[in-house]
């Protein structure tokens, strides 16, 4: 049957995206091709907010049959953060079938070139930015974040980070001719000549291990770059989080075909509860890539265990925030509660620890102790907080049960300067939120590092005490050094303050934000522009997105011949 979609009309449509998304990645410049507002949805085939609600409606007790071959059970038990039992199934796949039907369609998709594979993605992120509203519910009820989050960081957010890493991949693959001719003189011999043909060459089949509060902002670089590369991708989701990504595999097969390609480049791979099949996958021979976004535990396990596979990890570390002293203290206490707050803490990108000095720091409102900063930044979050409605806005619903024990917890490890509160939620009673803890630490103190320099994931921070701004460098380098950072942020008046800051994130590799007092927040990356971790400390060994993330995802191999 002929391709309902030919490469020819796909790189008409999506031609201009593709060089608009090469040269956003060029300047760093603000770009996006999807709106962020959920009014924006609607037209031209795509579904609004009424639609997008119904069709997850739809979906909810059904099961999902994506077509995939090997498939012999049923599997999903998905309940909602905010307390609704999802009552999905997927196909649970016997990976023995399944994996060589993967690689079965990967000469063809190779042997098309990196304009069509490049085209062929963007197809598929179109048509998931049409039903943007349908997966906003779906990131929604598996991660716990709430609907407008869920909307814009589920969706035209994630969508991007998914081009962005097609732009980079479709880059790194042009960088080489396809072609060349090569001479070589040789005096008054005739000069050597050879004709050479250069072909990118996908390692194999690649493994996304989903996470459960991201499942496709995290999950889409991993999966656009490897299959732009020329890879067939099983996408592994996290068992609480599987319908964003069983969603995104449906789409992508139906692309595919109607492209002309086997479906089977791209496949799901649900589990049973308490099988564990990542283990097993990860070591499979068949699996060349692996993306990951958890645990250090596990992201150190792969890392150590899957020889065979190019293994990208995003694991954990301890974030922290240096404050030394502010031109806008009610600005600096906005931006900080807003951060804290924001997703119930539940971000690889919140900050955690605040280093303050003990004997205060200087502000336009003048001098603040160290007692009055901690007390201030209190009364902030309280303040954005105090309106349950507001606050289950920001917070969204806590996302399982470690993420509430930990909180929990926290109030035993020092004085507690912001209690948390249980909020009500009257559109979901059965949601869990709440507000979040903030504990009071003494840098000096041997018994506080054991909690200061662990990361507590979820809405604990620690305002630290420390004894100058030297001191509060310092142990940001030796967090980042030791545990690894997915972001620094920093608040200076101070030029050397601020020169060294950012030395020790230049020498140890970790992203800053300096002074933030606005609507940017230090949690908060722009594709196209800012990278999202560095690869350069122990919190992750890739940053999304850059040329190092995709150039190894594929291999060059040349045929020569004399011409």
């Amino acid at each position: 049957m002929a391709a309902e979609l030919t490469a020819h009309d796909l790189i008409a449509k999506h031609r201009p995206t593709l060089d608009q998304a090469l040269e956003a990645i060029r300047t760093r410049a603000y770009w996006s091709p999807h709106p962020e507002h959920p009014k924006a949805y609607g037209e031209n085939g795509s579904l609004d907010a009424a639609a997008g609600k119904a069709a997850f409606d739809a979906l909810t007790g059904t099961r999902l049959d994506l077509g995939q071959p090997g498939t012999d059970d049923w599997v999903g038990d998905e309940v909602s953060p905010y307390g609704v039992e999802l009552g999905v199934t997927y196909p649970h796949a016997d990976i023995d079938t399944l994996l060589p039907a993967m690689k079965a369609g990967q000469r063809a998709w190779r042997d098309a070139g990196a304009e069509t594979r490049a085209v062929v993605c963007l197809e598929i992120l179109k048509r998931i930015s049409d039903r943007t509203h349908e997966f906003a519910h779906a990131v929604m009820h598996t991660s716990g974040q709430a609907f407008m989050m869920a909307f814009q960081a589920g969706g035209p957010h994630a969508q991007d980070r998914g081009l962005e890493a097609v732009a980079y991949a479709y880059a790194e693959q042009v960088r080489t001719p396809e072609t060349a001719d090569w001479n070589k003189p040789q005096g008054k011999r005739d000069p050597l000549a050879l004709t050479k043909r250069f072909t990118a060459v996908p390692r194999g089949i690649a493994l996304v291990i989903g996470c459960n509060t991201f499942p496709t902002w995290n999950g889409y670089p991993g999966l656009f770059a490897s299959l732009a590369t020329g890879n067939a991708v099983l996408v592994k989701p996290h068992p609480r989080a599987v319908l964003p990504l069983a969603l995104t595999v449906q789409v992508a097969r139906q692309v595919l075909a109607e492209a002309g390609f086997d479906p089977n480049l791209v496949a799901l791979a649900a589990e049973r509860p308490g099988e564990g099949i990542a283990k097993t996958l990860a070591v499979r021979p068949e699996i060349r890539i692996i993306d990951y976004t958890g645990s250090t535990t596990f992201g150190d396990w792969l890392e150590t265990n899957a020889r065979q596979a190019q293994v990208y990890t995003e694991k954990a570390g301890v974030n922290t925030v240096v404050v030394d002293s502010t031109a806008n203290y009610k600005g600096m206490l906005a931006n900080l509660a807003f951060s804290l707050s924001l997703y119930s803490g539940q971000m690889c990108t919140t900050p955690q620890n605040l280093l303050i000095p003990r004997d205060g720091i200087r502000t336009d409102e003048g001098p603040k102790s160290y007692d009055e900063v901690v007390a201030d930044l209190a009364r902030s979050v309280d303040g954005l907080l105090g309106d349950d409605a507001r606050a289950n806005a920001l917070l969204g619903a806590i996302v399982n049960p470690d993420v509430k024990a930990r909180l929990e917890a926290a109030a035993s490890l020092g004085e507690v300067a912001l209690a948390s509160r249980e909020v009500s939620n009257a559109d979901f009673p059965g949601a869990v939120v709440r507000t979040p803890v903030m504990v009071k630490l003494d840098g000096a103190k041997q018994d506080d590092e054991a909690a200061y320099m662990s990361e507590c994931f979820g809405p604990v921070s620690f305002a630290v005490a420390v004894d100058s701004a030297a001191d509060a460098i310092e142990l940001l380098r030796r967090t980042i050094r030791d545990k690894g950072a997915m972001t620094v942020g920093a608040y200076t008046t101070d030029e050397e303050v601020e020169q060294a800051v950012q030395e020790v994130c230049l020498e140890e590799a970790a992203q800053l934000s300096l002074n933030l007092t606005g609507g940017v927040y230090v949690n908060q990356t722009a594709a196209f522009s800012d990278f999202h971790g560095s690869g350069g400390n122990p919190a992750a060994n890739a940053a999304l997105t850059d040329g190092a993330f995709v150039a190894n995802r594929f291999r060059m191999v040349e045929v020569r011949r004399e011409a």
